[in-house]
């Protein structure tokens, strides 16, 4: 075969590759041109006590038709508990009787922190390994009626990542990952680090070959989960002579570094709206955080990420209810449900859909921008130019000038766009009356 031959077979195998590592099965729960809801719930097993109400939870969950899936995202047990094979097989059978597909990520005391004294000084590899058998055995969730994904051991190079996944539902892509608490299980003893250098290059090649597979579909948004706080405002600088300055003080490794990067230049290639929700230990009044943090190499702010920080006040009992449309702006809305106060809400979107939305009511209900600071412009009329060089139909022109809220971070400043995303402001008890016949917060 000639050299010009055998380039075009290796582009072949790549590109078959890559249409067969990224078909993955749409959700059929909403009907097309609905609302698209979800539900994220974390750190809500830390005990035998918390199965009960756990169980309950996912109960009111299923009970909701809108709702179309379940992200559990980590820690199925809590920091206190051995890593002892009984108690994942507890849980996994809790988290497989919700009637709602729940798609489960791991969290650091799944398996990071499973070598600690009083958590019976496990092998951290060798959990990871068993949680994966034990809860990632095909390509399907949990639940009873389970949704198909994509995981990365598909991919030959990387067949024991089966925890890091990708799905899709209403035109927008959905990945989750493994990234846990403190630093990403960074270790700082000697030798090669090799449980995290292998995860940090599994993580890149899912998350760009994500962005570049949504960007070529017409996707209109991606939406990352993990349960680590990544701790954007630990923002490093590329430096090609770090190895020229003696120093006897080194800061500790930002194990997160890479992440950042990735979600940087998959940010950069979708040009979309990038979702990113993690977990976070700071006390957050509503229960969650939004902001942008994320900064490129040049210290400009990454404004179509914005970033999702969850910290429930009663995680065995409320979970954050995300719901997004191509017809809203701004296109997602969130707010924090308590499973005690669920009714059966078949309907609730048509209902949802009529609800006005004033972009100017809310300072998180504008329009997302570009990649960086400026913002975007609508393209002057005329024929269309190819599909990797268009964003999606669902972005719309950013206003000229809108001054931010007072409290927002100071990076938050005009120009830049803010997020895309509409607090619901919302009581956890819903109002009862002849005019609440969906349990929804008027």
């Amino acid at each position: 075969m000639t050299r010009s031959g055998s380039r075009i077979a290796s582009a072949t195998v790549r590109a078959m590759l890559t249409t067969l590592l990224f078909a993955v099965c749409p959700i059929t729960h909403a009907q097309d041109g609905d609302p698209l809801t979800f539900a994220v719930i974390a750190d809500a097993l830390a005990r035998p006590a918390d199965e009960a109400p756990v169980r309950q939870m996912l109960d009111a969950i299923g009970r909701d038709r809108d709702i179309a899936f379940i992200v559990y995202d980590g820690n199925v047990k809590g920091s206190a508990e051995a890593c002892r094979d009984s108690i994942y097989q507890s849980r996994r059978d809790v988290l497989d009787g919700s009637r709602t597909p729940l798609v489960l990520l791991l969290g650091q005391h799944d398996w990071a922190d499973c070598g600690l004294a009083h958590t019976a000084a496990y092998d951290p590899v060798e959990r990871l390994d068993f949680v994966r058998q034990l809860f990632f055995a095909d390509a399907n969730s949990l639940g009873q009626q389970p949704l198909a994904l994509s995981r990365e051991s598909d991919v030959a190079r990387f067949r024991s990542f089966r925890e890091i996944v990708r799905w899709q539902a209403q035109g927008v892509a959905f990945i989750g990952l493994n990234a846990p608490s403190p630093n990403n299980h960074y270790l700082t003893a000697g030798g090669r680090n090799g449980e995290f250098e292998d995860r940090a290059v599994a993580t890149t090649f899912w998350l760009e070959h994500a962005a570049e597979s949504a960007r070529r579909s017409g996707l209109r948004a991606l939406v990352i989960i993990l349960q680590g706080d990544p701790d954007f405002a630990r923002y490093e600088r590329r430096d090609r002579f770090a190895w020229l300055r003696f120093s006897r003080t080194t800061p500790p490794r930002d194990g997160f570094l890479e992440l950042k990067r990735s979600l940087m230049k998959a940010a950069e290639t979708f040009r979309g709206p990038v979702i990113v929700i993690h977990r976070t230990d700071a006390p957050e009044p509503n229960g969650f955080h939004i902001d942008q943090p994320l900064r490129n190499d040049k210290g400009l702010t990454v404004t179509n990420l914005t970033r999702v920080a969850l910290a429930l006040k009663k995680p065995q009992s409320q979970w954050l209810e995300v719901s997004t449309d191509a017809g809203w702006r701004p296109p997602f809305r969130l707010r924090v449900r308590d499973g005690r106060t669920v009714r059966d809400t078949r309907g609730a979107n048509e209902a949802r859909k009529r609800e006005p939305v004033d972009p100017q009511a809310d300072p998180y209900a504008i329009p997302y921008g570009s990649p960086y600071s400026a913002p975007y412009s609508a393209p002057a009329s005329g024929p269309a130019a190819p599909l990797h060089h268009d964003l999606p139909d669902a972005l719309p022109p950013a206003p000229s000038l809108i001054q931010p809220a007072s409290g927002l971070p100071p990076i938050l400043t005009p120009p830049q766009a803010l997020p895309p995303i509409l607090p619901t402001p919302a009581s956890s008890v819903p109002p009862t009356g002849p005019g609440n016949t969906n349990g929804r917060a008027q």
